[in-house]
């Protein structure tokens, strides 16, 4: 090894390409790259000598190394024991989210069971949305954004809706700050109520927030077809996105120290929210798994699952290894969908009738295994127990066979009697 006592990256890679060689094939890429660049970083800052990088190196191996899992290492067990003991301290309360008072945000332990159970529906839907270059940067075109996605319907700007029964007419009043609020006119609103064809729509010439909907009726009719068209008229869109009931602005300094805006918004929509002008689709997130799932693939799904199930334990102050958490997502989107853990999803479909048996609705299981005529192989841990074997871990994976006649046979060649 050279004497000399500064080395460039270049020299310093040369002197220690064999190991850089052996960590380069043993090692993930993602990892190989970032010991690099720190190697490299180290070298052009501080200077590292050929036998400090080597060490480095072999100690990155090692723990890697280390870090790999056991050939018959029980990871299921492992994984549930690692999330089920601190499962027990989560809480049962469902928090205002951090930063945003208006919203409540379920947390805790009901989080975590909707998403194992995979519930088509969180309990809270919401998305956070980042907007374009042109629009994040500017409150006012943020909000401009944010009233193309919150879905208004006439009762968010109307003061009151009355039935006028001596003029079979209904009476639709607008309150000014809440037309302002969602950038709606009185125009937009007339038209509305003309699409949907209940009688002619006037507007009060001494009130121009005042509408007259001539209700259409035959000779006979009750209160209660008048208050279905009154809901109706209530019920009406005049913008926005199915879902989408509240929108709201938040800022953030990002990592240029400027103000950028985004969105927050209760409840989701994400295949819809994707082709508003102004929003970035790169940088949507929504909290609901199946919605992901269903627009941007079963990959996109298991990110999701493994960064929700993270969030909800990091936020009860609850540390557990990622990788358990990932062999969770890894089992609940395995076979292309997003299952849950119970009957009806990964438990429910296993191979094994003894191991779906042991899990819940025992005498169905086995009634409908006996009639399908299903035959349990005794490989998994469950029905191994059951039948009384060597479960198939751990040294329980190791199998010894003797051939009796190889045995003598090699004893006779030998010249010893069997």
């Amino acid at each position: 090894m050279s004497a000399k006592l500064v080395f460039s990256w270049d020299e310093l890679k040369k002197e220690i390409e064999p190991v850089l060689t052996e960590a380069k094939n043993k090692l993930p890429k993602r990892i190989y790259d970032e010991l690099e660049a720190k190697l490299q970083k180290t070298t052009e800052e501080y200077g590292l000598l050929p036998e400090e990088a080597k060490k480095i190196v072999e100690y990155v191996l090692s723990e890697y190394e280390y870090s790999m899992v056991e050939p018959g290492e029980p990871v299921g067990t492992v994984a549930a024991q690692s999330i089920g003991e601190p499962g027990t301290q989560m809480t049962l309360r469902t928090f205002h989210y951090a930063g945003i008072r208006e919203f409540n945000v379920t947390l805790g332990l009901p989080r975590f069971i909707e998403l194992v159970d995979a519930r088509r529906e969180p309990s809270t839907p919401i998305m956070y949305i980042y907007l374009d270059e042109e629009h994040k940067y500017d409150e006012n075109k943020a909000k401009e954004v944010a009233r193309r996605i919150e879905f208004t319907r006439v009762a968010n700007v109307a003061s009151e809706i009355d039935i006028d029964l001596v003029n079979l007419r209904l009476v639709v009043r607008l309150d000014p700050v809440m037309l302002e609020d969602k950038g709606v006119t009185v125009e937009q609103v007339k038209k509305v109520l003309e699409k949907l064809k209940l009688g002619k729509v006037e507007q009060d010439p001494s009130d121009p927030l005042t509408l007259f909907i001539q209700l259409e009726i035959g000779e006979s009719f009750s209160l209660m077809d008048l208050q279905k068209k009154r809901e109706k008229v209530l019920n009406a869109k005049i913008k926005g996105i199915k879902k989408i009931r509240r929108v709201i602005i938040q800022s953030m300094t990002n990592e240029e120290g400027r103000t950028e805006y985004f969105l927050v918004t209760e409840g989701s929509n994400l295949k819809d929210v994707l082709n508003v002008p102004g929003v970035d689709p790169r940088r949507v997130y929504t909290n609901n798994i199946h919605e992901i799932e269903e627009v941007l693939g079963i990959e996109a799904a298991r990110a999701a699952l493994i960064r929700e199930m993270k969030d909800v334990l990091d936020e009860q102050g609850l540390d557990v290894d990622i990788r358990h958490i990932m062999l969770v997502a890894d089992v609940m989107t395995q076979t292309g969908r997003v299952r849950q853990i119970g009957r009806h999803g990964v438990s429910g479909e296993k191979p094994s009738p003894l191991a779906r048996a042991a899990f819940e609705m025992t005498t169905q299981n086995l009634f409908a295994a006996a009639a399908r005529g299903e035959v349990d192989k005794l490989k998994g841990v469950t029905e191994s127990v059951i039948a009384g074997r060597v479960i198939g871990v751990g040294t329980g994976i190791v199998e010894v066979r003797m051939n009796p006649s190889q045995i003598v046979k090699t004893m006779k060649e030998s010249g010893k009697e069997a």
